[in-house]
């Protein structure tokens, strides 16, 4: 009784209004936000460990076609550390300048599994750029897994494999975790 008292009070007009939100609620198409999979693009941020002793930080964009299928545009930046020979540990300088590369690169990114919030994708890559004193090459291979999150960010994580050609090191393996924003 004390709810009808509260709808009499507000008059036929915000009584419409109401009702006219309630349906405006109710029957939004609420699966066109989560995965829609269809030419979605995302600028992505990751930062990984490589073995051995290597870190590395990659900005891309990723343009993402049907059934989360993906091409991927990157620049990378991998930094190798060592041990100084004069201290005996790993000091500043060892850390920053012992051997870094520049990389662009492209990787295509077929899905191979999918799931309610998120989507598996096999990739495999080129790259191309430079360390201190060479042009080096060689491309990527692995798996990144996408867990969806809400307003179309994504958060991932890669296990791959870099073959370099000309580099200091010719295979670097590890992990990558990275968020993707929606352009």
């Amino acid at each position: 009784m004390r709810q009808l008292s509260i709808f009499r009070r507000l008059g036929g007009d915000a009584m419409i209004s109401l009702l006219f939100l309630a349906v405006l609620v109710c029957g939004c198409p609420l699966s066109a936000s989560a995965q829609s999979g269809s030419n979605v693009n995302h600028l992505q941020l990751s930062v990984g460990a490589l073995y051995e002793r290597g870190f590395d930080v990659t900005l891309g964009c990723q343009h993402e076609t049907k059934y989360h299928n993906a091409w991927e545009y990157f620049g990378n930046y991998y930094i190798k550390y060592a041990e100084d020979p004069e201290a005996g540990h790993i000091t500043k300088d060892s850390f920053w300048n012992n051997y870094r590369t520049w990389l662009l690169g492209i990787a295509y990114k077929p899905c191979i599994v999918r799931h309610r919030n998120g989507h598996g994708n096999f990739r495999i890559g080129a790259l191309c750029g430079s360390n201190t004193s060479n042009i080096i090459g060689g491309g990527t291979v692995g798996y990144e897994h996408s867990y969806a999150l809400r307003g179309g960010w994504e958060f991932f994580f890669q296990v791959r494999t870099d073959v370099i050609i000309r580099g200091e090191d010719l295979f670097r393996t590890g992990v990558a975790l990275g968020m993707k924003m929606p352009l």
